[in-house]
C-alpha cells in the first residue's frame, strides 16, 4: 500500500494521511511505456500509457458446412489474453510528488523511454527532482500548445465531457454532446491571469486576449483583505458570502430599476461600491463573494466581447481558478447570460485539470499517430465528477482533492457519426437524461442493484473450470455497487446518468474482473435450439399468403425480442404464429399499416440492420426478415457488436450462424455468395447503441451501397437509445418492452410493442426563381 502523509504548518496545520491500495492510484504501472507530466501551482497531473493484459472472449467456429445444423455445437467461445492500450492520468496535490515519485520508481521495470514530456508552471521546479527520482531526462512542452491539445483530445474523445452549471436547478449539470465537427470555438483558460484562445484546428490555434485579472487577482486580493491564504478556503467563504453587503446595485442608485437602459434593480452598479460610504465592518464572507463576483463579471464580459468579435458560440472556460466549484462556474455563467441576453452559454469541461498532462502526452507519443484512433473513458478506473455542492460529504470531497483519477482504453475501431443521420450536432442517443428525473433514477438504480446477485452467479458460472472466478466476482460485486453507490449520490459523475451508461459501467467493471463474456453458454445453448427450427419455420412462413406472411415476419422479429432470455417451450413449437406473449394490435406505437403500404411500392435500395439478442432473436426473427428484403432485392448489411454485451450476438457469432444458415437457405446463401448480405461490426461493446460512435468501416459501407432504410431492433437500442433518433431516410424501430415500470412510463403495460416506423423530415421549399427585374435588384442592393 501506498502511504502519503502531509502534515501542514501554522494554523493550517492539516493531517492529510491517506493510504490507498497502489492497484487504485497507479494501475498498471508496471507495463508503464511513456510519461509525461503537468505541474502547477498546487496540483500534479502524471499521465501516462501502458499496455493491459486482460481475457477476452474468441469465437472459433467447429465444422459448419453441413447441409443442416448438426447437434454438435458449431462454435466454442473461448476466453484469450490480449494486449491492449490504456492510458492513465492522476491528478494528486504537489505536496505528494515526491512521495509518489518514489513510488513510481519502486514499481517502474518495463518502460522503454528515457525522457518525461513536461509542462506547468512547476515544470521547472520540479526538474532536477523529476531527473533525480526516475532517472528520465525531463523535456518541457509549451504550457498553451499542451492545453489545446488536451481540450481538443477529451472533446473528440469523451461524449459527456462538456457541461453547463445552472445554480438551483433539478439537475445542476447538463452535459452537452459535443458536435461532431468541434471547432472553432473559445477557450477561456484563468489561470493567475486570464488567456483566451480562438481554436480553428488541431494545430491552429490564436491567443486573441486575455486579461492580468484571473485567479491570481483573487486569491492576492483575497488574501489581503481577509487575511485568508488557502485559495480553497477563499472560495469557501465565498459560498457563505452575500455581496449585497458590499456591492452597490443599480437600485441603491436610483431606487429600482433604471427601464431605459434595460437595467435591473438587483444588477451591480458598483463592486464593492458601498464600503467606502458605510462605516461598519464587513464579514470576510461578503468580501470574498464581492471579490469573486467582481473578478468573474469582469472575465464573463471579456469573453463574451472575443466570442463575438470573432463570431463564436462555444465557449470552454477552464484553468485553476475553475476547478468545478460551484460558486465559480455559477458566477461565471450568471455573467455570460447577461451579457449575450443568453446567446452564448459558458461551457465547462470534466476533465480540464487534465488538459496539459493529456496535451504533453499527445506530444510525446506523436510516432505512434494516438489521434488516429477513437479513445473511451473506462468507468471501472475513473474517479466521478464530485458534487458542486460544498457541504456535501466534505470528506469524501477532501478525498477527491488529494487524488483523481481518469484512464481511457484505446478502441480497435475508429468511431465516427453514421452518416444517415438527420443533424449529427443534435443527436443524442439516450431517451432519458437520469440526472434530471428523479424518480426514474432511484428506480434504475435499485433494478441494477437489485440484479447483482445474478449478475455475479452468471459470471462465476461462465468459467466453472476456474476456482479463482468466485474471489474475482466478489471483488466485482464490490467495484460495481460502488460505483452505484457513487452515482445514488452524484448522478452527474461520469457525465449524463442513463441506463445506457449504467450498462456500460457494468460491463467496464465486469472486464475489469476477467469476465469478458458471462453469457456465452447461454447463447450457445440458445443458438443451437434456435437452429433446429430454422427450417420448419421459414417453411411455415412461405405457406403464407404475401400480407399474412409480412404480419407474421414482424411478429417473428417482436416475439424474438420478448424470449431473449430464452423460451425452450417455444424453440420447440413449428409454427411462428404461437407467438403468446406479442399483444395484439393495436400497439402501443403502431405504424405497421405505414410500413406494410410502403412495402407495396418499390424495394429499397439497402437496409442497415442493427441487430440485437442471440437465439430466437437474431436465427428465428431478424434472419426471416432479412431474407424477405433480399427476396425483394433490397441488400441487407447485419450490424452487430464488436465484442460482448450481455446475450447481444457479436459479430464473431453472427459470422458463424449466418454460415450455418446458409447451408440450410438458398436465399441467405445467394445474399452471402452475391455481396448482397454483408456483416459488419458496430464498434460497440453495448446492449445499447450510439449512433454518434460506429465503425468507420460501417459508415463506409453504408455510403457505398447508398443505404435508404435504417432498421433498429430490441428495447436497448430502440427505447433506451434512438426512440427519438431522427434519421435522413426511412427507419424501423422494433422492440417489446419487457420492464413493467418503463411499459407504465411510456402509456403500457408489460409486453407493449414499440413498432415506429419514420420518413425522414422533408427539405424545406426550394426558393421560387427570381424574376429578371428582382435578379437585377439583387445585384445592385448594397
Amino acid at each position: 500500500r501506498l502511504q502519503l502523509r502531509l502534515a501542514g504548518h501554522g494554523s493550517h496545520s492539516l493531517d492529510k494521511s491517506i493510504t490507498l491500495p497502489p492497484d487504485e492510484i497507479f494501475r498498471n504501472l508496471e507495463n508503464a511505456k511513456r510519461f509525461a507530466i503537468d505541474i502547477g501551482g498546487s496540483l500534479t497531473k502524471l499521465a501516462y500509457y501502458s499496455t493491459v493484459q486482460h481475457k477476452v472472449a474468441k469465437v472459433r467456429s467447429f465444422d459448419n458446412t453441413a447441409k443442416e445444423a448438426s447437434s454438435e455445437k458449431l462454435y466454442e467461445i473461448s476466453v484469450q489474453e490480449e494486449i491492449t492500450a490504456r492510458l492513465h492520468f492522476i491528478k494528486f496535490e504537489n505536496a505528494y510528488i515526491e512521495t509518489c515519485l518514489d513510488f513510481i520508481k519502486d514499481h517502474l521495470v518495463n518502460t522503454d523511454t528515457k525522457l518525461i514530456k513536461a509542462t506547468g508552471g512547476g515544470a521547472h521546479k520540479f526538474k532536477d527532482l523529476i531527473e533525480k527520482k526516475l532517472g528520465l531526462k525531463v523535456d518541457k512542452e509549451d504550457e498553451m500548445t499542451c492545453l489545446i491539445r488536451g481540450c481538443n483530445f477529451v472533446l473528440r474523445n469523451i461524449p459527456h465531457e462538456a457541461f453547463i452549471f445552472t445554480k438551483h436547478a433539478d439537475s445542476e449539470f447538463r452535459f452537452q454532446n459535443t458536435h461532431p465537427d468541434i471547432f472553432p470555438y473559445l477557450l477561456v483558460n484563468i489561470g493567475s491571469g486570464v488567456s483566451i484562445i480562438k481554436v480553428e484546428s488541431e494545430d491552429k490555434f490564436e491567443r486573441i486576449g486575455g486579461s492580468s485579472i484571473g485567479g491570481g487577482t483573487f486569491w492576492g486580493l483575497g488574501a489581503l483583505l481577509t487575511k485568508t491564504k488557502r485559495f480553497d478556503e477563499l472560495l469557501q467563504l465565498a459560498s457563505k458570502g452575500q455581496h449585497t453587503n458590499l456591492d452597490m446595485l443599480v437600485k441603491d442608485i436610483y431606487g429600482g430599476s433604471y427601464g431605459s437602459l434595460g437595467l435591473t434593480g438587483d444588477l451591480i452598479a458598483s463592486s464593492f461600491g458601498k464600503s467606502a460610504t458605510t462605516d461598519k465592518e464587513f464579514s470576510k464572507e461578503d468580501i470574498a463573494k464581492s471579490l469573486l463576483h467582481m473578478i468573474s463579471n469582469d472575465i464573463g464580459q471579456l469573453a463574451c466581447l472575443y466570442a463575438r468579435l470573432h463570431s463564436l458560440t462555444r465557449v470552454y472556460f477552464g484553468g485553476f481558478f475553475i476547478r468545478g466549484h460551484p460558486v465559480t462556474m455559477h458566477t461565471i455563467t450568471y455573467s455570460i447570460n447577461f451579457f449575450t441576453k443568453g446567446e452564448v452559454q459558458a461551457l465547462f469541461l470534466r476533465h480540464e485539470g487534465y488538459l496539459g498532462a493529456i496535451g504533453a502526452f499527445l506530444k510525446g507519443a506523436e510516432e505512434d499517430n494516438p489521434n488516429q484512433y477513437s479513445w473511451g473513458e473506462n468507468y471501472a478506473g475513473s474517479s466521478g465528477l464530485m458534487s458542486a455542492s460544498p457541504d456535501i460529504n466534505p470528506m469524501q470531497r477532501a478525498r477527491s482533492g488529494t487524488f483523481d483519477m481518469l484512464e481511457m482504453d484505446r478502441l480497435e475501431r475508429k468511431l465516427v457519426n453514421l452518416p444517415l443521420l438527420e443533424d449529427p450536432s443534435s443527436y443524442v442517443p439516450d431517451t432519458v437524461d437520469l440526472t434530471v428525473d428523479p424518480l426514474a433514477r432511484e428506480y434504475w438504480l435499485f433494478c441494477f442493484e437489485d440484479a447483482l446477485d445474478g449478475v455475479v452467479k452468471r459470471a462465476v458460472a461462465s468459467q466453472p473450470d476456474l476456482p479463482e472466478a468466485v474471489e474475482r466476482a466478489e471483488k466485482f460485486r464490490q467495484k460495481y455497487r460502488h460505483k452505484l453507490q457513487t452515482l445514488r449520490q452524484q448522478p452527474f459523475a461520469y457525465g449524463s446518468l442513463t441506463v445506457r451508461s449504467l450498462l456500460d459501467t457494468r460491463e467496464h467493471c465486469l472486464n475489469e474482473f476477467n469476465f469478458p463474456d458471462p453469457y456465452s453458454k447461454i447463447k450457445q445453448r440458445e443458438n443451437d435450439a434456435a437452429l433446429r427450427c430454422y427450417q420448419k419455420a421459414v417453411a411455415a412462413l412461405d405457406a403464407l399468403g404475401w400480407e399474412e406472411k409480412q404480419f407474421a415476419l414482424v411478429r417473428g422479429v417482436l416475439a424474438g425480442n420478448v424470449f431473449d432470455w430464452g423460451a425452450k417451450a417455444f424453440f420447440h413449437s413449428t409454427s411462428l404464429l404461437l407467438l403468446l406473449f406479442v399483444p395484439e394490435r393495436p400497439w402501443l406505437v403502431d405504424s405497421y399499416n405505414q410500413w406494410l403500404q410502403r412495402l407495396k411500392g418499390p424495394p429499397h435500395k439497402c437496409a442497415v440492420f442493427f441487430v440485437d439478442n442471440s437465439g430466437m432473436d437474431i436465427i428465428l426473427g431478424v434472419m426471416p426478415f432479412v431474407r424477405e428484403l433480399l427476396l425483394r432485392g433490397t441488400e441487407v448489411v447485419l450490424a452487430s457488436n464488436s465484442s460482448p454485451a450481455l446475450n447481444d450476438v457479436t459479430n464473431g457469432e453472427l459470422q458463424i450462424l449466418t454460415e450455418t444458415i446458409a447451408a440450410m437457405d438458398p436465399i441467405i446463401q445467394a445474399g452471402l455468395k452475391e455481396d448482397r448480405l454483408v456483416l459488419v461490426q458496430t464498434g460497440s461493446s453495448s446492449p445499447c447503441l450510439d449512433l454518434g460512435r460506429l465503425d468507420k468501416e460501417l459508415t463506409i459501407v453504408v455510403r457505398e451501397r447508398r443505404a435508404d432504410l435504417v432498421v433498429i431492433e430490441g428495447m436497448g437500442r430502440a427505447v433506451h437509445t434512438n426512440y427519438f433518433a431522427r434519421l435522413s431516410c426511412e427507419s424501423l424501430k422494433m422492440a417489446v418492452i419487457k420492464n413493467p415500470w418503463l411499459a407504465e412510463r411510456l402509456g403500457g403495460k408489460l409486453f407493449s410493442v414499440v413498432f415506429k416506423y419514420e420518413l425522414p423530415t422533408p427539405p424545406p421549399p426550394a426558393a421560387p426563381p427570381m424574376k429578371e427585374e428582382e435578379e437585377e435588384e439583387a445585384v445592385f442592393s448594397p
